[in-house]
């Protein structure tokens, strides 16, 4: 399979750094191509419009999402508890592409929406899967959207300890609540 142009991996990466550090309308074609250090013709060959930076990053979200799935399918110890376990916001590709996408949601941008929406449904299809019953699926990934929203922006405890201890905590909710063995 061929590689992708690096100039194109490039300003990917800008335009993801942009929204994350200065906002979605900060991210101009502009501002993209300088932080990217490529020209604006270089851009607009790559993107001949903003809304194909935007289509690109979801379509990155799209395959990290895939590969999450993957592992949430497969994970040992069940879906819910991988869930909840990759709930401790990590600053990973897909942490970061879930950001990029919920502030493309909040300037209305209704494809990051629907990306979004997949996801959330993937999730709880494989929660559902796992332990049986809509109202544990449901709570389990309210815990888990929660856990993530606030280690996210901050919000959990300390250290890397007391954020353990939240999760051990949820993951023995977890346990109680599931019918796995």
């Amino acid at each position: 399979m061929p590689r992708r142009p690096v100039a194109r991996d490039k300003l990917l990466a800008a335009f993801e750094q942009i929204v994350l550090d200065e906002g979605e309308r900060a991210a101009t074609l502009d501002a993209v191509a300088a932080a990217a250090g490529v020209s604006k013709g270089g851009l607009l060959y790559h993107f001949p419009h903003r809304q194909g930076l935007v289509d690109a990053t979801l379509q990155r979200l799209d395959e990290l999402v895939r590969l999450d799935l993957e592992a949430m399918a497969a994970a040992e110890h069940g879906a819910a508890r991988y869930f909840l376990t990759t709930s401790l916001f990590e600053d990973s590709e897909l942490d970061r592409a879930l950001i990029v996408a919920s502030r493309l949601v909040q300037s209305g941008d209704e494809n990051a929406r629907a990306a979004l929406k997949r996801l959330e449904e993937a999730w709880y299809a494989l929660i559902l899967a796992d332990v049986g019953d809509p109202v544990v699926a449901t709570a389990v990934q309210q815990m888990g959207d929660g856990l993530y929203h606030n280690a996210s922006i901050g919000l959990l405890p300390g250290g890397a300890a007391d954020r353990h201890a939240i999760l051990d905590s949820l993951l023995a909710v977890v346990d109680r609540l599931s019918p796995r063995p």
